[in-house]
């Protein structure tokens, strides 16, 4: 990276988050390396080099350097310098969909595992333009994963009144909107999907398994029966770097 206007930029940036300057750097180099500046195969610049471009301490250096041979991205050897092992892995398959057939389809391979179970429980906070709240949820805390890589984690409230109609073994199968769907006596009235984009605080960093601060992209689904009561609405969190959004515009 040169000195001067990027290097003073860099510090810039560094200053304008509250996120540890380790676990900052830790992402800059990752990036540099899976977008090809660093190449697998080549030597990276020394720690103080990387200290002096950064405007850090080395020691700061060192903690962000120790994430990503963490990783398995990068590899040091004593008196010759640090190599890059390999590029992040970015396996963008989770998408999410942005109509209503596309929200009822599983995720291939994917397992739901059932974090929290709660009952009698508040609606959290929602648009309240969209539906009226029932008397009482069921919240799930459910954690998505396949092959073992957890990609989404997702607050599901389901109205109490309608419980009984969803088998149990359908809450660790299907996706939030399936669980509703096809309820007998309901219809759905009305169907939202809000996508935001955030970042990971500490407790989506650790059951995501990701750096605190890291990308997540932010999604609440809400249906509305027929009498227009909300009878689900799902937070969910989802991995930045495993997640695409794509819309059909035509």
């Amino acid at each position: 990276m040169p000195e001067g206007g990027t290097g003073n930029a860099t510090v810039r940036a560094l200053q304008k988050s509250n996120v540890s300057r380790y676990i900052q750097l830790a992402s800059l180099f990752r990036q540099r390396i899976d977008s090809g500046d660093w190449a697998v195969g080549s030597q990276i610049p020394t720690v103080k080099e990387l200290a002096d471009q950064c405007g850090v301490a080395t020691m700061t250096i060192r903690q962000a350097l120790d994430l990503l041979e963490g990783e398995g991205l990068i590899e040091r050897f004593r008196a010759k310098g640090t190599f890059v092992l390999e590029r992040p892995s970015r396996d963008l398959w989770c998408e999410v969909q942005t109509d209503w057939s596309g929200l009822l389809i599983a995720r291939d391979n994917a397992t739901i595992e059932i974090l929290g179970d709660e009952r009698d429980t508040a609606l959290p906070r929602h648009d309240a333009t969209i539906g009226a709240a029932a008397p009482a949820y069921r919240h799930l805390r459910r954690r998505h994963s396949r092959d073992g890589a957890a990609f989404l984690l997702a607050d599901v409230y389901v109205d109490e009144r309608i419980c009984p109609l969803i088998p149990e073994e359908h809450y660790t199968r299907m996706t939030a909107m399936r669980l509703i769907a096809e309820l007998p006596g309901h219809s759905i009235a009305d169907a939202r999907q809000i996508v935001t984009i955030g970042s990971a605080d500490l407790e989506t960093a650790s059951e995501l398994n990701v750096s605190i601060g890291d990308p997540v992209a932010k999604v609440q689904r809400i249906a509305v029966d027929q009498q227009g009561d909300i009878i689900l609405l799902a937070n969910g969190i989802y991995r930045g770097d495993m997640m695409k959004i794509e819309v059909k515009l035509r």
